[in-house]
């Protein structure tokens, strides 16, 4: 009868302690699942956020860019000594442009009448 309790209590503790080890590995398979779900709802929050912030910028009425122009030179003031000399500069500027012109409009001229025509030879 002994051997019969003994026995009985070593199946017990046996059992027992297996059903244990079951129990710790299904704890951690369920920790897991959760860490798992969540890693997926985080990335779900951000999705949506991320929707929610293109919907906004969709939604806001845009405004027409305004053309950009290039930046003026600034104007540089010419002291009234340096003046007369610009005026003198232009004057002779004007008066050298028509001299160059009809220069111009007389060299073909000129350089037909210079170059040498071939002479018609006698046979």
């Amino acid at each position: 009868m002994k051997k019969f309790f003994a026995l009985s209590i070593l199946i017990s503790f046996a059992i027992f302690s297996s059903c244990q080890k079951q129990d710790s590995t299904a704890e951690q398979q369920l920790a897991q699942r959760k860490t798992d779900l969540d890693a997926r709802e985080k990335a779900l929050d951000e999705r949506e956020k991320a929707l929610a912030e293109r919907r906004t910028l969709v939604a806001k009425p845009r405004v027409a860019p305004v053309p950009r122009t290039a930046p003026a030179e600034p104007r540089q003031t010419v002291p009234p000594d340096l003046q007369g000399l610009m005026g003198k500069m232009e004057e002779l500027q004007r008066r050298r442009v028509p001299a160059v012109r009809r220069n111009q409009a007389t060299a073909p001229v000129t350089e037909q009448a210079a170059s040498p025509s071939p002479s018609p030879t006698p046979e």
